[in-house]
């Protein structure tokens, strides 16, 4: 199916990716994937991730722009002194959106927006706020849906394509938070 609506899609991971890409299709937008995350720690961690993404898209059809390299050192000076819970994801969503906003204008999507969206773990709000303030920026514009009503769905697409399934957000400190190590208490 062709669409003539472009949708450039920021992917966390593949899991996150699945639900999203199907109800954005459904929706008849062309989607095209983005993988940025560096707040992804460690590198064995993104590199996992990453081919569970590769994975997926070559099961579903999905062109995926490819950030080349690993930038967590991005990520920690942006967040250094900012880490407590919520603040840092504020600056990750912007790091991380703020790339797919610049490459949705550079090839013409009409619209740009987030797997992020679909987690009960993320801030929805905090989230269209950044998002919107990018499409401002940027001049393109930023797609909301609430797609947290397909959280249970990604589960089970996740089981049916075999994905790798994290156990954590991505960053050092949401890392901690799992294990509860004694820092950054929300």
């Amino acid at each position: 199916m062709s669409s003539s609506k472009k949708i450039l899609l920021h992917i966390c991971c593949a899991p996150c990716a699945t639900y999203t890409v199907l109800r954005l299709r459904e929706e008849g937008w062309g989607v095209t994937g983005h993988w940025y995350n560096p707040n992804i720690h460690p590198f064995a961690e993104h590199e996992k991730r990453r081919e569970s993404l590769v994975s997926y898209a070559q099961a579903v059809g999905l062109p995926v722009f490819w950030h080349e390299g690993y930038e967590m050192p991005a990520f920690f000076r942006a967040v250094v002194g900012r880490e407590r819970f919520r603040e840092r994801c504020a600056i990750c969503y912007r790091l991380r959106l703020s790339k797919t906003a610049e490459l949705a204008r550079e090839h013409g999507s009409d619209a740009f927006t987030t797997t992020l969206l679909i987690s009960p773990y993320q801030d929805q709000e905090m989230i269209r706020q950044v998002g919107q303030a990018l499409a401002q920026e940027y001049s393109v514009a930023f797609y909301f849906e609430n797609f947290q009503r397909g959280w249970s769905e990604r589960g089970r697409l996740a089981r049916e394509y075999g994905l790798y399934l994290q156990r954590y957000c991505g960053c050092l400190y949401s890392e901690w938070e799992r294990e509860d190590v004694g820092t950054l208490k929300r």
